[in-house]
């Protein structure tokens, strides 16, 4: 595993994906983020060095509290979880974890879209798709709020699609 990207890396721990989704909307310090996410600030200092050290989040503001000083963080802006790192299968086994453990946490009882499929398409049909799906993706990062603001609920959203290789024919 020495030749993966640590950036593949960093995303491999499904603590460090909530708190890059916690700190999409805003900034957080570690001892907000142990809060929100139950565990020691020690824990959550040590994860958010992790994702500092990779680029994944940079600090946005320090500043004094109850006399000492409090640095907080954001997540940096544009998804991790993108082209840019391929379709390798590290990035759809972190995937499939976080799915694993927010569908764990879904309400009972609401609405929700779930699809899964092998679908044969024409290319400007996928290209059209594949924009929407990421104007869609653009949009709801956009209107993330802080966790537990007013008049908001969290939501868990995965999203990956990709055009397949053909068994049948592997050279088209």
């Amino acid at each position: 595993m020495t030749d993966t990207d640590p950036v593949l890396r960093a995303l491999a721990h499904p603590l460090r994906l909530r708190m890059l989704s916690l700190m999409w909307p805003g900034p957080m310090s570690t001892a907000e983020l142990s809060r929100e996410l139950d565990v020691s600030h020690a824990l959550a200092s040590q994860h958010l060095r992790r994702l500092d050290a990779v680029g994944l989040v940079e600090l946005a503001e320090e500043r004094v509290r109850r006399g000492g000083g409090e640095r907080r963080y954001r997540t940096v802006q544009g998804t991790p979880l993108s082209d840019q790192l391929g379709g390798t299968p590290m990035l759809a086994e972190i995937m499939a974890n976080a799915l694993r453990e927010r569908a764990g946490r879904r309400l009972e009882r609401s609405e929700g879209v779930t699809v899964d499929a092998e679908l044969w398409v024409d290319p400007e049909t996928w290209q059209d798709v594949r924009r929407r799906l990421t104007e869609l993706a653009v949009e709801l990062h956009e209107a993330a709020r802080p966790p537990h603001a007013p008049g908001t609920n969290p939501l868990g959203v995965s999203v990956m699609a990709f055009p397949l290789e053909d068994a049948a024919h592997p050279e088209s």
